[in-house]
């Protein structure tokens, strides 16, 4: 039977590239929903926290790197932060290109701090990207 996702072949050996993401993709959407019930509470900015951490998780997936400056850019309107809006703005434009090629491992994603500034990632993050990454600050 052939497999139902995409896969790379090398030689011999297919690899699943959603077997190898969605622990990834699951602490993401436990962040995704954990940030979303704090901006439904009010808690705007414990809701940035959350999407500051699925952002570090979803650098290297292009769709969810996205949506997580995509997210910080709504609280950004909510709080009324120009700096925050058009911080946002660059880095989903900046996200569509780039998520594949080049990130600043550990980078938390808000407009307060360097696009380009690599940062250490939090230990529990780091057990979930360990197998995706080489290379941490």
């Amino acid at each position: 039977m052939a497999p139902t996702g995409p896969t790379q072949t090398h030689h011999l050996y297919a690899i699943d590239i959603n077997a190898m993401t969605t622990p990834i993709r699951t602490a993401f959407a436990h962040e995704w929903s954990s940030a979303q019930q704090a901006r439904r509470a009010g808690d705007l900015s414990l809701a940035f926290q959350h999407l500051e951490r699925a952002h570090i998780l979803s650098q290297r997936l292009t769709w969810l790197h996205v949506k997580s400056h995509f997210g910080m850019w709504q609280i950004g309107w909510l709080r009324s932060d120009w700096r925050e809006l058009i911080g946002q703005s660059t880095r989903i434009l900046a996200a569509l290109l780039f998520s594949r090629i080049w990130v600043p491992i550990g980078n938390t994603g808000g407009a307060n701090v360097s696009p380009l500034r690599p940062m250490p990632v939090p230990e529990d993050l780091r057990a979930i990207l360990e197998p995706e990454r080489t290379e941490f600050v």
